[in-house]
């Protein structure tokens, strides 16, 4: 019998009905960015490959309703809002109308559309089978899928791997790559009126005012998003102070912004109550009425909820398979991504921190080269890059300036102003800075933390040059396209040189460069 039970060697999408059990030398649990890479590093290894998905579209969190949405509907509300022009000398390019949900919600629709679109073709391209279906353990290499219709599908590629009945199949391998959820705390009635960052999108007016439940990296950039369409947002937090994993110079600019933009911050305050007095609906605003444990309380239309996120595997029966399952149901896993049966591995966010798309891709890809005797670097890269879709952006990579001081590790610091930068005052961005930190005495770069408008992009250059071990006179060596952020770190690194000389550390001496060829 060949792969799919049809006899055809490769069809990627798959509907109708199918011989007995059928076995592959690798199922993935999971149709994310870490299920999509894990199936595809596969069939480039000439490895059969059977994908199983629940949700209504390819590209899990990542692609639907997480990571690519929200910075799409970020960019919406920047561009909709003219605030990218704002500080523009002269020029006023906001709407001289409110924007409704449909302005806000089109682009990302049409981004999503070809993100589904490109998935689809990524697995047909490598002749993929996928199955729209639940996934369960029913022992270590078998798997049942409760086959979902065609009907319950959100669009023609998921129609096309609907089953019209259950399936059992049998993986050589297996990758959970199930992706996470948002944590839904039970004091909230989540529906019309109160949301997660799932179901956000389905809110039927733009609110005049909103309380944003966490001030994490989701709570920070919605809150932004909505801010910049003129919502009035509060967002609340248990703890003192923002997003404390921050370099400590970065987290208060962005407080700053924050405040600028008319967002209103509560510390300190949990809450004990929500009541949805009134549910929105369509040119109708909502009544939310949260209560507080300081017993204050406060009214809003709208309520966004971002409490953290849980690994989705509950459903799996992961017990049938004999995999330890942690806290917040998620699995630990060894360097090379296995869980504690040989065979069986998982990545993403099932495994906890960082939980990034682009650490997901990565794991995966490592966990499926080691799976079928490839040897690829052990466990997730060290030198991540981490952007926050705020507004103003950040990027950051490496040490903050509070860890190298908590290491007693001697250490100057150079800035650069987007202010004093032509590209800077091109973008209007008068506020964003640049912060490098240097080892003493070689000046080799340690962190590069970024605020500021494309400062996701740039941050790219500081991971590139620590990966390279450079050092604060090489940068000042380099010659940076002008007008262009990337010149920041040149200015950046000569202050830091400055510094450094004023404590009596001399510039290292120069490195012959390579001959060109």
């Amino acid at each position: 019998m060949d792969v799919d039970g049809r006899g055809s060697a490769g069809v990627g999408l798959r509907k109708g009905a199918y011989l007995a059990m059928e076995s592959y030398d690798l199922v993935v649990i999971g149709g994310g960015p870490a299920g999509i890479q894990g199936a595809t590093t596969a069939r480039i290894l000439g490895k059969t490959v059977a994908l199983v998905d629940r949700h209504h579209e390819l590209g899990g969190a990542g692609a639907n309703t997480g990571t690519v949405p929200s910075k799409t509907l970020r960019e919406t509300a920047v561009v909709l809002s003219g605030l990218r022009s704002r500080d523009l000398y002269g020029v006023d390019l906001s709407l001289r109308r409110k924007a409704t949900v449909a302005d806000f919600l089109r682009h990302e629709q049409h981004v999503k559309q070809g993100l589904n679109a490109r998935f689809n073709q990524q697995l047909e391209a490598c002749s993929t089978c996928v199955f729209f279906g639940e996934a369960t353990f029913l022992g270590p290499h078998t798997i049942h899928v409760r086959g979902r219709s065609s009907g319950e599908a959100s669009d023609a590629h998921k129609e096309q791997a609907a089953l019209d009945e259950d399936r059992i199949i049998r993986g050589e391998k297996i990758l959970i790559a199930t992706g996470s959820s948002p944590s839904r705390p039970g004091i909230f009635p989540f529906g019309p009126g109160v949301f997660d960052s799932d179901t956000l999108l389905n809110l039927c007016n733009l609110p005049e005012t909103m309380a944003v439940l966490g001030a994490g990296t989701i709570g920070c950039e919605y809150a932004c998003t909505f801010a910049a369409l003129g919502t009035k947002v509060h967002l609340i937090d248990g703890r003192d102070a923002l997003l404390p994993f921050l370099d400590r110079e970065i987290a208060a600019a962005l407080v700053a912004e924050m405040e600028r933009a008319g967002i209103v911050f509560r510390w300190k305050e949990r809450a004990t109550s929500c009541v949805v007095e009134q549910a929105p609906c369509q040119g109708g605003p909502g009544r939310v009425r949260l209560g507080f444990d300081s017993g204050e309380s406060l009214v809003v239309e709208e309520v966004l909820v971002a409490a953290g996120r849980v690994s989705n595997t509950a459903t799996l029966k992961l017990e049938a398979a004999g995999v330890k399952v942690g806290e917040k149901g998620l699995i630990p896993v060894d360097p090379s991504f296995r869980t504690n049966v040989p065979h069986i591995y998982a990545a993403g966010d099932v495994i906890g921190f960082p939980a990034l798309a682009s650490t997901s891709i990565e794991q995966a890809q490592r966990a499926v080269q080691h799976a079928f005797g490839r040897s690829p670097a052990p466990g997730t890269p060290e030198l991540l890059p981490h952007g926050i879709w705020t507004i103003p952006e950040i990027g950051y990579v490496g040490a903050t300036e509070e860890e190298l001081v908590k290491k007693g590790i001697p250490h100057v610091v150079g800035r650069a102003s987007y202010a004093d930068n032509p590209r800077g005052r091109i973008l209007g961005d008068l506020a964003g800075f640049l912060k490098l930190l240097f080892r003493l005495p070689d000046l080799e770069l340690l962190g590069a933390h970024m605020i500021g408008e494309q400062a996701t992009d740039a941050i790219h250059i500081g991971m590139m040059a620590m990966f390279a071990q450079v050092r604060a006179d090489q940068f000042d060596d380099m010659c940076f396209n002008l007008p262009t952020l990337g010149e920041l770190y040149k200015y950046a690194a000569f202050e830091a040189i400055l510094a450094a000389e004023k404590i009596g550390v001399d510039r290292p001496l120069p490195v012959a460069a390579p001959e060109a060829l």
